[in-house]
């Protein structure tokens, strides 16, 4: 026991300092999270360590997707329903049937066994490619696509994944069956997920505490998970319908005390949830190393780079062609949605890197058949998984900073950016009038004294002349110096009060309470920065 306590506070120490070295290197953390996974794996002295691949799937999958689809806008996920269901469903079955048919014909393995391995590299991760997207200020549109399918696209996986190790396990499928089940577990799902949301967002509002409404944003993922997928769903669908739900309805049933602790401890908890697995997930190197060493190593590295070729091909052979054709068989289509630029279709054709449920998947293979045979290519299918992940994460990671550049889409979501904060600056003033004119009705029907009435006009003028007239430089020069003045006039306030707690005329509970404001404004004027725009 406390030699794994050693190695998880190791763990913590080389997820710090390698985030570090990424920021100052300017590069995406799970690249090298994974590098260091990996060296740390090959320590004479390190134990071997093999992920649970329940603790991926059952654990840390219900979190990972629920944050994402909160994250995530409900308005723009169904204005882009058509793309992401194309990629999320279209795509991962595109792709499943390519690995099978590629190495049936090529590496001689059974039609089940090839569409097995399918499902486990055919669905991108979700994490790594948005973790580097978002720092490349891609084109938002592309970014809620690449965001949908990777909360989608599992559940296609998981699914296609259970169907083809029953098929292996029992020796028995059925096309019609299988596609009549699929069916079922979305409808089934979807429903469920909003039922999930719907209970616990009533629950977390009446519950009227912070600490108990956390504590219940934490159980929701996993209740809107576990059922379904204890019952043969995969639980990702109905987590994904409960995130979105939440996102929707929650900004008028959640107090402003949570939402405040809340982003902070889900911010946390993703950070360290995603950069464990990126550091477990190089960690798992050392055992498929040993394992592989069965095999004839130019077999093992072929088969490796076949699948690899496929799952890169697959994604660009499906991407252009579901982008083009819906909009040539439909004028209406094309009337309402135009085809985008073919530089934004390359780039979501791009992003296709395979990540931690396509390594868990390969994971939980069981090891024998209902026959007590051993699974066949078990072993085989782990080494390639890993592979993918591997060469995808760092290949197509290392490498789509350079296609963003080329391609000229860092600009697009530049120009995107500072249009969103124009657009957030007439949103504040136009709420501020709004509140001004409820002020004026407020003075009328109510007998408000000349003193409440001066303090509340105060408060509305200073929020007014908060806001920068436009983001051009001579606009913003006035805001900037104000924030970063307020700034400063802070900090004195905060050493000052240190100073009255050391000489004794204010307790620690006072000086808590003032802090916390002070915190709150500071965090305030971080978040009124519309100068500072991506670079």
């Amino acid at each position: 026991m406390e030699a794994h306590f050693q190695i998880f506070l190791i763990l913590l120490a080389v997820l710090a300092g390698t985030a570090l070295i990424a920021r100052r290197a300017n590069l995406a953390p799970a690249i090298l999270l994974m590098l260091a996974g990996i060296a740390l794996a090959f320590v004479p002295t390190m134990p071997a360590f093999a992920l649970p691949p329940e603790l991926v799937l059952l654990v840390v999958l219900p979190p990972l997707i629920y944050s994402s689809s909160v994250a995530m806008s409900w308005r723009e996920f169904k204005r882009n329903l058509r793309p992401i269901v194309l990629l999320a469903v279209g795509c991962v079955l595109f792709t499943a049937f390519a690995v099978a048919t590629a190495t049936h014909y090529l590496l001689g393995l059974p039609w089940s066994i090839g569409f097995l391995l399918g499902a486990i590299v055919a669905p991108p991760d979700v994490v790594a490619p948005l973790a580097i997207a978002r720092r490349l200020h891609l084109p938002r549109r592309v970014m809620v696509i690449l965001e949908g399918e990777g909360l989608a696209n599992d559940a296609t996986a998981l699914i296609l994944y259970r169907f083809a190790v029953a098929a292996i396990t029992t020796g028995a499928f059925s096309l019609p069956v299988a596609a009549g089940e699929f069916a079922a577990i979305v409808v089934g799902e979807i429903a469920f997920g909003i039922g999930v949301g719907w209970l616990m967002l009533r629950a977390r509002h009446y519950s009227r505490d912070p600490q108990v409404e956390i504590t219940l944003s934490v159980l929701t993922p996993y209740l809107a998970f576990w059922i379904p997928e204890h019952v043969g769903g995969s639980g990702v669908i109905a987590t994904v319908a409960c995130g979105l739900y939440m996102s929707w309805n929650g900004p008028l049933w959640i107090s402003s005390a949570t939402r405040l602790q809340g982003v902070f401890f889900w911010d946390l908890m993703v950070y360290l949830i995603e950069g464990m697995l990126f550091l477990l997930t190089g960690f798992q190197m050392r055992l498929i190393y040993e394992k592989s060493k069965i095999f004839p190593l130019d077999e093992i590295m072929i088969a490796t780079a076949l699948v690899l070729a496929i799952v890169v091909i697959a994604r660009f052979a499906w991407t252009f062609p579901a982008t083009i054709l819906p909009r040539l068989l439909s004028s209406s289509l094309r009337a309402r949605d135009p085809l985008p630029p073919w530089r934004q279709t390359f780039i979501i054709g791009f992003t296709g890197v395979r990540g931690t449920v396509s390594l868990a998947t390969a994971l939980a293979l069981p090891l024998t058949l209902s026959t007590g045979a051993a699974f066949p290519y078990r072993d085989q299918i782990l080494f390639i998984a890993f592979g993918v992940i591997f060469f995808t994460l760092i290949g197509l990671g290392l490498t789509l900073p350079a296609v963003v550049r080329w391609l000229g889409l860092g600009n697009q979501g530049r120009a995107e950016h500072q249009r969103e904060h124009e657009q957030e600056i007439a949103a504040r003033r136009e709420a501020l009038d709004s509140a001004l004119r409820s002020l004026e009705t407020m003075t009328n029907d109510r007998e408000l004294s000349d003193e409440v009435v001066r303090l509340l006009r105060a408060r509305h003028e200073v929020r007014t002349n908060q806001l920068p007239e436009g983001l051009k430089p001579d606009d913003n020069d006035a805001s900037a110096l104000g924030i970063e003045l307020t700034r400063e006039l802070i900090t004195v306030e905060r050493k000052f009060i240190h100073v009255m707690l050391r000489d004794g005329k204010i307790t620690d509970e006072t000086r808590r309470r003032i802090e916390r404001d002070l915190d709150l404004e500071e965090a305030s004027l971080a978040n009124r920065s519309y100068g500072e725009l991506p670079l």
